[in-house]
């Protein structure tokens, strides 16, 4: 085992994507951060890494953030790329929780948004797994882990992007079944709501542990996923939603 564990991440400014940044460090990877704003920054000194600000959907920010890391600690262990959705969603589908009678926009939405969720969910992470899969293989492993969404595994009307993810879960089957003979690995971590979220009475009866999940326990899961512990878990996509989705896979 290397004598320092490195964890690469994207979207930890703020909610889930710094949750997962505080519980990578507390497990004793030193963090490379990237978000759109400067609380990445702030995040990595207070965590003892480093920080940047940068779009996941420009490949030469995303290359000076791997340039950055290597530079510092000569080494990517972990990648976790977390998504938001993009800045142009219409208001009617901001609604927080969900609700039977929602009926929101679906051919309504432009393609433009379309693109831009595509360019979101999916095509960043092949931009980073370009840069670093060779970095991997070279010495010798890693993981990568994406902050997905459950909407993707039970389509919800408030969330009509959230199909696209589908995209991205696949992508990850395929780089999983190529990359694993270098024992590079990448998995999908499905959150349900979270802490953050206001939720409406009957989406919180509709979680069977009637609460919204810390971004703590987000982190968690996510450490575990980028850990040698889950060293055989590989291409998959993982709920963590309180038994909210009800399909039975």
């Amino acid at each position: 085992m290397p004598e320092i564990k490195v964890a690469l991440m994207t979207g930890t400014g703020q909610g889930i994507g710094r949750g997962c940044a505080i519980e990578m460090a507390k497990a004793g990877y030193r963090v490379s951060l990237m978000s759109p704003s400067k609380r990445s920054i702030e995040l990595a000194k207070e965590l003892g890494g480093i920080g940047r600000s940068g779009s996941v959907l420009d490949t030469e920010d995303l290359q000076a953030m791997v340039d950055d890391t290597m530079s510092e600690y000569g080494r990517i262990d972990a990648v976790v790329s977390n998504m938001g959705h993009g800045g142009s969603v219409p208001e009617a589908i901001k609604t927080v929780g969900f609700d039977p009678d929602f009926d929101g926009p679906l051919l309504e939405l432009p393609d433009e948004l379309w693109h831009e969720s595509l360019d979101m969910y999916v095509l960043n992470v092949v931009k980073l797994a370009r840069i670093v899969t060779p970095i991997m293989i070279e010495q010798g492993g890693g993981a990568l882990v994406n902050i997905s969404s459950m909407n993707t595994i039970e389509p919800r009307a408030p969330y009509p992007m959230s199909m696209l993810r589908a995209a991205l879960h696949s992508f990850s089957k395929l780089f999983g079944d190529r990359y694993a003979r270098h024992n590079i690995r990448m998995n999908n971590l499905l959150p349900g709501f979270c802490e953050n979220v206001n939720l409406s009475e009957f989406a919180r009866k509709s979680i069977p542990a009637q609460r919204s999940a810390t971004f703590e326990e987000i982190g968690q899961a996510c450490v575990f996923l980028a850990s040698h512990q889950a060293r055989y878990i590989n291409g998959q996509s993982i709920l963590s939603d309180g038994g909210m989705n009800r399909a039975v896979r």
